[in-house]
């Protein structure tokens, strides 16, 4: 039996699809869906991915594991606050056309944001796969966060309104947070969801009030 293709240790007992070569259990899981873009029909995928979910969902935040006071939420920020609305603008519109969006699905899609901005690079992926996203809505939310910039009325000479990698992960984190407590437990359902619908609407309310306004 072959080694396996990636830590070239062990024996390689399980096809890989993607890479179209043989991987260990080890390597197989560690690889899985972060740095290997898997078949959605992959047998290894669909055995683990209940254990992989529920990880993400138990795990706790690195910027956030300490307890911190409502003074410190970095919300607060009106630069970081907008950063939020354009990670969270994917999750409303998708929560809008799709009922049967889940708190549990807008976690997964924020943790694949963050993990894809932590690695600074794409997944591999399989030749029929390149047009498809493997995440579709944390693909999104990804784009959302690369161009987002923020725009202050007075932008003084050299000042540049991008976000460092770091901000963009401690924002995400946050809103990962906000998901973890609206939910309370109950990932098949759509508090967070419709919290921000909710949100986004009160927003977009208030700006066509002062649009009023103005005109009159």
């Amino acid at each position: 039996m072959a080694k396996c293709s990636k830590c070239n240790e062990r024996k390689g007992k399980r096809h890989c699809a993607a890479l179209g070569d043989y991987l260990c259990s080890l390597c197989c899981g560690k690889l899985r869906e972060k740095e290997i873009h898997c078949p959605q029909d992959c047998t290894f995928l669909e055995q683990h991915r209940p254990y992989q979910e529920k990880r993400i969902i138990d795990k706790k935040q690195d910027s956030f594991s300490r307890k911190r006071s409502p003074d410190e939420d970095i919300l607060k920020d009106e630069r970081m606050a907008w950063l939020a609305l354009h990670i969270e603008a994917p999750l409303k519109e998708y929560g809008k056309k799709k009922k049967s969006l889940t708190d549990k699905e807008a976690l997964l899609s924020l943790e694949y944001a963050k993990e894809k901005i932590k690695k600074g690079k794409g997944l591999i992926i399989t030749p029929d796969e390149k047009s498809k996203p493997k995440n579709e809505i944390g693909e999104v939310i990804y784009q959302s966060i690369d161009k987002c910039r923020y725009e202050k009325k007075i932008i003084l000479p050299g000042e540049i309104g991008t976000y460092k990698k770091e901000e963009k992960i401690q924002c995400l984190e946050r809103i990962i947070l906000s998901v973890k407590f609206l939910a309370r437990e109950d990932f098949e359902g759509r508090k967070y969801i419709e919290q921000v619908i909710k949100r986004f609407s009160q927003i977009e309310e208030l700006s066509r009030q002062k649009k009023i306004n103005h005109i009159s």
